[in-house]
């Protein structure tokens, strides 16, 4: 390392910044925010500098920069425009031991400021050793989709407890995984989700010795995976794939997203194709139930959203029976996400005011009872989820129920993926469209007028 990382406590100590643009700025605001006295030495202030001064934020030299300036300070930040008063200012600074900070000249400087992810206490902070400091940006924002907000109040809420638990328990082996079971267990999950009174007394419970039944009792998320493009995913859905112990997933899922999850984390495959099942529905909702028991954080992920045709729905109800914690973390689901890839609007002011999600899924070959008068409509888009099987079925029924023949319509495979096929026509050959297709694969179907907008507004792969 060409730097030393340290993290120093400037609470009421004076620091010198010199300079009145937008960097300067920056660097008092990180000062202030860290509790430093901040004295600034510059002819003229920026706008948001003046509004400041006039709060009395900081002390404003208004004249530039003389070597007694440094006199006294914990450390100098030199942020202005002219080269020469920079470099004046990291020679007298270092010739007082005063670590100085150089805006965008390294060879200047006796420290750096780093890239920081605030989520204090929890401070992460990012360098590049100046050599790039776009690419700590860039992960700074990658980490901050990462890190809860909430991790902040978690740090407090393990500080205010941290005496306690290390009075309950002596042996620092046996605190250390105590604050791991709580940390990574039902207690992290009730702060994140804001509930700190019910947090509080999980570890009340914890600290009387009932610790099994609270702080290592596991916990379940439904997860919706979205359509397939794994940049799709929420940030709390990555977040919580990143950090399972357990994934149990379905075919809809694809390898992209997968890819997320922690190499060490176990994988359970639990996709359903029609008329075969991995895992039979009641086993999956007993499997969860039976990870959670062991302690471990468990991601149910489902393509979509798991309780659009995700049968999330049934699976909570097990876990309810079980008094197992849960929490549901919706995705995009197939219809936006695809129509969307597709250049579809699913409703459009001039052609479709309204939008019905339905399932094409046939029982006994035959197609499932719906009223299809009433789903029939021309100024609607119908969007039909695992319908390729039965298509023909489907489009005889909605043209028998009054369905014009001639609407457009679409057939959408491998959505929002490089993979992506899409083929229009119209209802009336639909069917005989569909036979280009593997009927393997997952196909959602579009009707409507909005249909024909493909064409002009199709840009994925473009």
């Amino acid at each position: 390392m060409d730097y030393f990382p340290v993290f120093l406590k400037i609470t009421g100590e004076n620091c010198l910044v010199a300079g009145g643009g937008k960097v300067a700025l920056r660097k008092m605001q990180s000062l202030l925010r860290s509790g430093g006295r901040v004295t600034l030495v510059s002819s003229e202030l920026c706008c948001e500098l003046t509004t400041l001064s006039n709060e009395n934020a900081f002390v404003w030299l208004p004249r530039q920069f003389e070597p007694n300036d440094v006199e006294g300070c914990r450390l100098v930040i030199a942020a202005t425009d002219d080269a020469q008063v920079n470099q004046q200012i990291s020679a007298v600074a270092h010739a007082h031991n005063i670590p100085v900070n150089v805006v965008d000249c390294p060879e200047l400087c006796s420290f750096i400021m780093p890239a920081v992810v605030d989520r204090s206490p929890v401070v992460v902070a990012l360098s590049s050793g100046g050599g790039s400091p776009l690419l700590t940006r860039l992960l700074k924002v990658k980490i901050e989709n990462l890190l809860h907000p909430a991790y902040s109040r978690l740090a407090e809420l393990a500080e205010r407890n941290r005496r306690r638990v290390k009075a309950a328990i002596g042996d620092a082996v046996a605190r250390r995984r105590f604050w791991e079971a709580l940390l990574q267990g039902s207690w992290a999950d009730m702060v994140c989700a804001g509930r700190d009174a019910e947090a509080q007394a999980c570890l009340e419970k914890a600290l009387c010795g009932d610790a099994g039944s609270t702080a290592n009792t596991g916990m379940v998320y439904l997860v919706g995976a979205g359509p397939g493009d794994p940049e799709l995913l929420t940030l709390r859905a990555l977040r919580l794939i990143q950090e399972a112990d357990v994934i149990v997933y379905d075919r809809l899922v694809s390898a992209g997203v997968m890819a997320r999850a922690r190499l060490d984390a176990e994988k359970i495959y639990a996709g359903k194709q029609r008329s075969r099942h991995s895992l039979p529905q009641n086993e999956i909702n007993h499997l969860l139930v039976e990870l959670a028991c062991q302690g471990k954080r468990v991601v149910r992920l489902k393509g979509g959203d798991p309780f659009i045709f995700g049968r999330g729905g049934e699976e909570i109800e097990t876990l309810m029976e079980q008094g197992i914690p849960f929490q549901v973390v919706p995705g995009i689901t197939a219809a936006s996400g695809c129509a969307a890839y597709a250049g579809i609007p699913l409703t459009h002011r001039d052609y479709a005011q309204s939008c019905l999600i339905i399932t094409g899924h046939l029982k006994n070959g035959e197609v499932a009872e719906l009223d299809w008068k009433r789903i029939v409509n021309p100024a609607q888009t119908l969007v039909i989820y695992m319908g390729l099987h039965g298509l023909r079925t489907i489009c005889e029924t909605l043209i028998r129920s009054g369905c014009s023949p001639n609407i457009p319509a679409a057939l959408i495979q491998q959505g929002t993926t490089p993979e992506q096929r899409v083929i229009t026509g119209e209802l009336e050959s639909l069917a005989q469209l569909g036979e280009q297709l593997d009927n393997n694969i997952p196909t959602l179907i579009i009707i409507g007028e909005v249909v024909s907008l493909h064409d002009r507004l199709s840009w994925f792969g473009r």
